[in-house]
């Protein structure tokens, strides 16, 4: 599980706490910016090659959330698209037909949010073009933003069909709506630069979360100065946060982003999420991402939301018990990843590979 994701050097890693423990001693939170703060932002405009500006928040909700403020406040319009299955954080516009605990649950949204909350908001599937390019031909002109993961990580992880994502780029530039991809699993996972790195698609706002803490609450949205330059102080869309871009979280971020800077990281997440793929993959259908996988117990391939219901969720609880039982800890939901990080060793992966192999010989 590795939190969720953003333990990709694993718990405890002795150089992060290290960091994080210098710096508590110099204060917790100053209000007012900090040299770590500004590193921080220069390590993730560095790596990430659509943020030329980034503003640093607190959670990966904080950051959706304010990402469409700005999205909406640049283009003047209201309407935001996004697919059933993904999750950008308990945002009530954007909790629609979501994935992760909604869809454990099997709920599609959430009681205490007014229908008009969600009245701008659109859903179409996860890789279907056609779907998308219809809802922007009829909504267009008040059409905000197109809201995506890249890779869709929970529902389970389900990659971009070939074309899918140079598709919703096409379409937001000839809409002007603008591509917002949400990288809060991605980001510096399935490569230094996310998914716009590894699969070539840019988007105008990226939103990031998870490792960009270093397992504390930190995240980030960024994006094309002209765009970013719209945000308060310095213009008219407000945002603000008492505890964002705080020594701790900064300091933690910092030293795994740094560390994140050598290529053989990558190489190493590659073969370890490789070796996992290819171990499960008997037992039942294997998405994969870098480091980060789904075992689906289908029968058939997963391309959107209604293809990741299909899965046999009672076996997967029976599956996680089982694991659990031998002390192996995986996502309880059959919506959720796998998360490998540089501290797993062969011999966990094949540990977790044969207590599955015990389980469907059982």
């Amino acid at each position: 599980v590795m939190s969720w994701g953003p333990l990709i050097f694993g718990h405890a890693d002795p150089e992060t706490l290290a960091a994080v423990v210098e710096a508590v001693e110099n204060g917790t939170s100053f209000g007012a910016p900090t040299r770590a703060e500004v590193e921080l932002a220069e390590e993730i405009v560095d790596a990430v090659p659509s943020i030329e500006q980034v503003r640093l928040v607190s959670s990966g909700t904080e950051a959706s959330m304010s990402a469409i403020r700005l999205a909406r406040g640049a283009t003047h319009r209201d309407r935001i698209l996004k697919f059933a299955g993904c999750y950008h954080g308990h945002v009530d516009a954007l909790l629609a037909s979501a994935g992760s605990g909604l869809a454990t649950l099997g709920i599609p949204s959430s009681p205490g949010i007014p229908t008009g909350v969600t009245a701008d908001t659109i859903v179409t599937s996860f890789n279907d073009v056609d779907a998308v390019a219809a809802a922007v031909e009829r909504f267009g002109e008040g059409l905000a933003a197109i809201v995506v993961e890249p890779v869709a990580g929970n529902m389970g992880v389900v990659p971009p069909a070939p074309g899918f994502l140079e598709a919703l780029r096409r379409l937001c530039d000839a809409s002007g709506a603008l591509l917002v991809f949400d990288e809060v699993i991605t980001g510096f996972r399935v490569a230094r630069g996310g998914a716009q790195e590894r699969f070539g698609v840019l988007p105008d706002l990226t939103i990031l979360g998870k490792i960009v803490g270093g397992g504390l609450p930190a995240a980030a949205f960024g994006g094309r100065g002209e765009i970013m330059e719209r945000l308060a102080p310095s213009g008219d869309v407000y945002q603000a946060g008492t505890l964002s871009g705080n020594p701790l979280a900064t300091a933690a971020g910092i030293s795994v982003l740094r560390r994140l800077r050598d290529p053989e990281a990558y190489v190493r997440l590659e073969e370890k999420g490789a070796r996992l793929e290819a171990g499960l993959a008997p037992f039942g259908r294997v998405q994969r991402v870098g480091a980060m996988a789904t075992l689906f117990l289908t029968g058939g391939g997963v391309r959107d939301f209604t293809d990741a219901r299909r899965s046999d969720t009672e076996r997967y609880g029976a599956l996680f018990r089982h694991l659990l039982e031998r002390g192996i800890y995986i996502a309880p939901s059959q919506f959720e990843c796998l998360f490998v990080s540089l501290a797993h060793e062969d011999e966990h992966i094949d540990r977790t590979i044969d207590a599955v192999a015990d389980f469907c010989r059982d």
